[in-house]
């Protein structure tokens, strides 16, 4: 394992002030990717941000393009050792790292045996990588899942969700990563589940492509009863990168791929569901009435929907390869005949690019400003449609770029604008945002699938020598103007990675097994 810090500097401030939290892939179980505690990184301050430390975790053993998991953060967690800021990510080789975020010192690590009597997965493609994929889970300070001692109260010690390869959930103590109860037989092994979500006593996790021979769908686990439910898509993956979204009143959303498609037998694909909390009963669905020309074109739907308030109920974003943008009324996703969506922009992103580079991928991100104006950012791969149009840009971007829209009611209906475009990005990752700003995490990852010299698929380590290193930038969330750029600190890529964003501090991980930790320094 190798630490490195940069320029003899410690971080601003002490976590044993600080408190702001990062317990989920994007931030909350809405999926917002909003950091609202955040009083370190403003407009003023932003210029200041430098590489703090990276860690390099030698042990840990790529499976094809996926390595490290999207870090998470406790801002204030009370260990044995004192107050610490603590950062953990997951490896793909089934192992949970445990950082000291002031220091970047690792405080633990746990290794995850595998105990399936299914064989252990041998071939890593990547499609199906095998390995530890899903982003672990924090629970709230309060949450009856949060506490691995019993009595609560505000000095417990705090628990953290992992899934193993094996389809184990084990629940760890924060403070030393020894396993507080028995794991609990979650999913079927070697399947590619995505990012853990946690409500009310419930983990959450989605899964896709099939690996492993394992169905396509959304799972929960009771961690009181230790119960297991699950819904099967019958039909394409779970592909969003953040995993399962929760609605404010406990509802799961889940974005499903391609597939074959029928209702009427319960076969779903290119669809958003709404499932019943714990026992994940199909509540409603919304399928786009151009279903059959998106799976002609391979353009799925294939990312988390974002959840968010607005006028007395929650609303839905969300996307796909496409290229268009869909608002959704939880009330009624898509109306009577559950293919009306409240509505749907014009094609965004251009179409007629290679599918593996275009279209909206991963999760998005919203937040309210202090005007009280709703906004939805996007990360989208390949240049804008031709017809396309956004009243500001900050140039040509015809890799990528982060889109913002802004949630406003026209002539009695509520619409997603057009606001702004940001500068050129490669293949962007999802953002997440605070203080009035958006951080773009450019992922410098070539995603091209064809191999145009010699045919067929590019394998994963073509893929790795053909990516270049990834580069953060801050940017106006109301203009999309560039505010930092990381230039060229980070030496390799990310792939389906996230940032986690505390207390002053952007966190993510690259291909090349690299914790990073970027803020804003204070000389010794």
């Amino acid at each position: 394992m190798q630490i490195k810090f940069i320029g003899g500097f410690v971080l601003a401030g002490c976590a044993a002030l600080w408190g702001a939290d990062w317990l989920t892939h994007s931030g909350d179980p809405q999926r917002s990717g909003w950091q609202k505690d955040e009083t370190a990184l403003t407009k003023e301050s932003v210029k200041g941000i430098q590489l703090l430390w990276k860690m390099k975790f030698d042990d840990n053993r790529q499976k094809a393009l996926h390595s490290l998991t999207e870090p998470l953060i406790v801002g204030r967690a009370i260990t044995d050792r004192g107050f610490k800021e603590i950062a953990f990510v997951a490896g793909s080789s089934d192992t949970l790292y445990a950082v000291d975020a002031d220091l970047g010192k690792l405080l633990w690590k746990r290794q995850f045996g595998y105990s399936s009597e299914t064989p252990q997965a041998q071939n890593s493609t990547w499609l199906c990588p095998g390995g530890l994929t899903a982003t672990p889970v924090i629970p709230a300070p309060g949450d009856a899942a949060s506490f691995a001692s019993a009595g609560g109260g505000a000095f417990a010690v705090r628990s953290i969700y992992t899934l193993s390869s094996d389809g184990q959930l084990h629940r760890l103590n924060i403070n030393n990563g020894e396993e507080v109860a028995p794991p609990i037989k979650f999913l079927p092994p070697n399947g590619k589940p995505y990012s853990l979500n946690l409500v009310n006593n419930v983990v959450y996790a989605t899964t896709g492509q099939r690996c492993g021979g394992n169905p396509n769908g959304v799972w929960a686990a009771g961690l009181s009863d230790r119960s297991v439910a699950s819904w099967h898509s019958n039909g394409g993956g779970v592909w969003g990168l953040a995993g399962a979204a929760i609605g404010t009143d406990g509802t799961v959303y889940a974005e499903v791929a391609d597939g074959p498609w029928d209702p009427a037998k319960d076969i779903y694909s290119d669809t958003v569901v709404a499932l019943t909390p714990k026992d994940l009963k199909l509540k409603d669905w919304y399928t786009p009435s151009n279903r059959e020309w998106i799976t002609k074109r391979d353009l799925d739907m294939n990312v988390t929907p974002v959840v968010f308030p607005y006028k007395g109920r929650d609303l839905l974003a969300t996307s796909g390869k496409e290229g268009r943008f869909f608002l959704l009324d939880s009330k009624s996703l898509g109306g009577p005949n559950h293919r009306a969506p409240l509505y749907r922009t014009p094609l965004i992103s251009n179409e007629e690019i290679d599918f593996a580079g275009r279209g909206t991928w991963g999760s998005l991100a919203t937040y309210e400003d202090a005007k009280g104006t709703r906004w939805v950012y996007a990360p989208v791969w390949g240049p804008l449609h031709p017809d396309a149009k956004f009243p500001v840009t900050n140039g040509d971007a015809p890799a990528g770029s982060i889109v913002a829209f802004k949630v406003e009611d026209v002539n009695g209906k509520t619409v997603l604008t057009p606001a702004w475009v940001s500068r050129n990005l490669i293949i962007p990752a999802p953002p997440v945002v605070t203080n009035g700003m958006v951080f773009a995490l450019s992922s410098g990852e070539n995603v091209r699938q064809a191999n145009e010299n010699q045919g067929g698929l590019w394998s994963a380590q073509q893929r790795a020598q053909k990516s270049q290193g990834a580069i953060l930038y801050a940017l106006d969330a109301e203009t999309g103007k560039e505010l930092y750029s990381s230039g060229n600190s980070v030496a390799s890529f990310t792939h389906f990675a996230g940032m986690a964003l505390a207390n002053g501090r952007i966190y993510f991980s690259t291909f090349d097994n690299t914790l990073y930790a970027f803020g804003i320094p204070i000389e010794h």
